[in-house]
């Protein structure tokens, strides 16, 4: 039984999809049996080999909110595309196309529906992007993180599955608090603050971060991913630090294997807003300060008003933030009973079975008619 998996663009798509991946590993799905289509040049072009599995790339790019220029040229690759993507699907043969969004999404998505293969689509943000909205209508069943999707996604079509997390990342939650700070050489007597902006990093938050370290050291400590984009700027940073200071402080450009421990450290998290917040800082009862990125459309204002609104967050914006963050983290950091009653709300959202359900709902739609296929029995 043969799956094609379209996901791409961003972390946000690609992990929730290699963790229902790894799920079907466990139900019998084998790596050759995997198929996995991509944009040229994005994430996942690193990602998805490293996972042990068969990538294929296509030509694909952005129509949506670029110049008119560059979205005459993306529509002629998305149209290459689609001819690549019809090929690869004529000579796999799926039984079932999964996908999660991405620029070479909408193309597989389209080669899959021509050629009869049923499609399910994982929607990670709680409002769906335009490769998403373009591929509903071709779609069996929607799985969505959360319920929140309801005033965006078909009502017979949708499931909620709840947010992947990736194995590796909720493996963490059994090491104890004081297992997790000694990873990073810090200590169990101070509360500590993880901030991070994704893989290339959130540069607002980064020099935000930058301008109060010297405020927040003196009373916290924090494991700070900076992402690429300005880590030879954070790294210059720290280098200036006084060593009382510097010895709190924990800067990477990119965590790999220790993402999962630096949540399970944290007492509080200050991020942008991507799908992942939705399911990473609930895994781990995480409070969180959010930083909705200005120029994502609105899904990530979307997803942080979801996560505020059931008491599991609090909102800052890029203009705010350099007179906003000290005094934000320490309202929070150093207040015990609201931080618990936020780190309370998060857990409330978590879905531990969330990559189990995605993938029953995956096989159930390719037809394979073994009990442990079947559909999972969540909200609809």
């Amino acid at each position: 039984m043969r799956i094609l998996v379209c996901a791409g663009g961003t972390g946000g798509g690609i992990y929730p999809a290699l963790a229902a991946v790894s799920e079907l590993r466990q139900r019998g799905v084998a790596d050759e049996d995997v198929l996995w289509i991509g944009a040229k040049g994005e994430m996942e072009e690193t990602l998805v080999p490293k996972a042990g599995l068969r990538l294929e790339t296509i030509p694909a790019g952005p129509i949506v909110g670029v110049p008119l220029p560059a979205r005459a040229r993306n529509a002629a690759k998305l149209a290459r595309g689609f001819g690549a993507a019809l090929g690869h699907v004529r000579r796999f043969r799926p039984a079932v196309l999964f996908m999660t969004g991405g620029y070479g999404a909408a193309p597989g998505a389209a080669a899959a529906r021509l050629r009869g293969v049923p499609i399910v689509v994982y929607l990670p943000d709680v409002e769906p992007g335009s490769t998403i909205r373009a591929v509903m209508p071709l779609a069996r069943r929607i799985a969505c993180t959360t319920d929140g999707s309801r005033a965006f996604v078909p009502a017979h079509k949708m499931v909620v599955t709840g947010y992947p997390v990736r194995p590796e990342i909720r493996a963490a939650r059994r090491l104890s608090r004081a297992e997790a700070l000694t990873r990073f050489d810090l200590r169990p007597d101070r509360p500590t603050l993880f901030v991070f902006g994704g893989s290339r990093g959130a540069r607002a938050i980064n020099r935000a971060l930058m301008g109060v370290l010297p405020a927040l050291l003196a009373e916290a400590q924090i494991i700070h991913v900076s992402g690429t984009l300005t880590w030879p700027e954070v790294e210059a940073n720290a280098a200036t630090l006084p060593a009382e200071l510097s010895a709190f402080y924990r800067p990477y450009a990119y965590l790999h294997d220790e993402m999962g421990a630096a949540f399970r450290a944290a007492d509080l998290v200050v991020a942008r807003a991507g799908a992942s917040m939705l399911g990473e800082c609930p895994a781990f009862g995480l409070p969180s300060v959010l930083v909705p990125l200005t120029f994502a459309w609105r899904y990530q204002k979307v997803n942080a008003d979801y996560l505020t609104e059931r008491g599991a967050a609090v909102q800052l914006t890029d203009e705010t933030l350099p007179e906003a963050l000290l005094p934000t983290v320490r309202a929070l950091l150093f207040a015990p009973d609201r931080l618990a009653g936020m780190a309370a709300a998060a857990a409330a959202l978590d879905r531990p079975d969330a990559a189990a359900d995605l993938a029953r709902l995956i096989l159930a739609q390719s037809g394979l008619s073994s009990a442990d296929s079947r559909p999972p029995e969540v909200s609809c």
